[in-house]
């Protein structure tokens, strides 16, 4: 006899053709279940006479108690006390064997209702079944793409090296996304941040102070030099909102697609990918998850450059990839 942990499963009500009777009938491992109070019910008979043709129907061996018998917790109500029992339930074969030595006429009309029920049970589970292969392929897809942005991110890195050492600190830097999309145990590519909370809104007029700070490291004069507006509309864009939902509600989406942004919307004469990568920290920064409790950053130089790169050598139609591939390292160095 087998124990089902306590589930809600599915229940599924029968009436009787003439509808004097209605019962709810449990649906759980692809099969129905009655516990003896209403198969005792359904086959109009005492629970007495019942009990002894179930033990017969075991002690002929004509059916196995461990394929056709269970325990269901049940929330019943004891005087004022909400009680769970674990209950006694039958299976559908069970049900069928009793019915037909019992009462044959009620044994026959719940077979045939039970037979559409489990047909179109099945059918439901197909069809969810498919969906789930389709979304399985897509993620499998969206893997890949991830894989081969790494792998042309290091070759054009790779090209412009001389020395085998040099080669070796690129790989190392991406090291940490190929270990997200080889992650096995996930099998996917988080679709969304794990921080979800108000965020703090960083201004344009902070982030040109930012880049005036940083200005000096360079001696290109066109370094932090905006060509349009986009800039300003980047830094706008990770806090929208539609219908009163923020289009990116966690501190994780909101940075990746500040990066992205940056980087792809070319603001700058020069530097847009090292302001991109400045300003991502900061943004971080000031929402408090930039530091680990021991004061190690939640992402390394190498990693942040790595991924800085890959996006300005992605595709337009590879964003989702990308934000996602951020969002996986950002969301598990957190846990770490």
């Amino acid at each position: 006899m087998k124990s089902t942990p306590e589930k809600k499963g599915e229940i599924v009500i029968y009436r009787t053709p003439e509808g004097k009777m209605e019962l709810e009938v449990k649906l759980e491992h692809e099969t129905l279940w009655l516990h003896q109070y209403q198969l005792a019910e359904l086959l109009e008979t005492d629970r007495s006479s019942l009990v002894k043709h179930i033990t017969n129907i075991y002690k002929t061996g004509e059916l196995s108690e461990d394929s056709t018998c269970a325990k269901f917790a049940q929330v019943r109500l004891e005087g004022k006390r909400r009680v769970t029992r674990q209950v006694l339930h039958y299976n559908l074969d069970m049900i069928l064997s009793v019915g037909y030595r019992v009462n044959s006429k009620r044994g026959t009309q719940f077979r045939i209702w039970a037979n559409n029920v489990l047909k179109e049970y099945l059918a439901k589970g197909y069809a969810l079944n498919e969906k789930r292969l389709r979304e399985r392929e897509k993620e499998l897809t969206t893997l890949k793409t991830g894989i081969q942005l790494l792998e042309r991110s290091i070759m054009k890195q790779a090209r412009q090296l001389d020395q085998a050492m040099a080669f070796v600190n690129i790989i190392a830097g991406f090291s940490e996304g190929l270990r997200i999309l080889d992650d096995y145990d996930n099998e996917r590519l988080d679709s969304a941040g794990i921080t979800e909370k108000a965020a703090v809104v960083i201004r344009y007029e902070e982030c040109r102070d930012i880049i005036g700070q940083i200005q000096d490291e360079f001696n290109s004069p066109l370094f932090g030099k905006e060509k349009d507006e986009s800039f300003k509309s980047s830094i706008g864009q990770i806090y929208q909102s539609f219908g009163g939902k923020e289009l990116y509600p966690s501190i994780e989406e909101k940075a990746s697609m500040l990066l992205y942004l940056i980087v792809k919307n070319h603001s700058f004469v020069d530097g847009n990918k090292r302001i991109a990568a400045t300003l991502f920290l900061y943004f971080l920064d000031k929402n408090g998850v930039l530091y680990h409790e021991d004061g190690t950053t939640l992402i390394d130089g190498n990693t942040l450059a790595s991924i800085t790169l890959m996006i300005a050598e992605s595709n337009p139609t590879e964003m989702e990839t990308v934000k996602r591939i951020i969002m996986s390292i950002l969301n598990r160095s957190s846990k770490h």
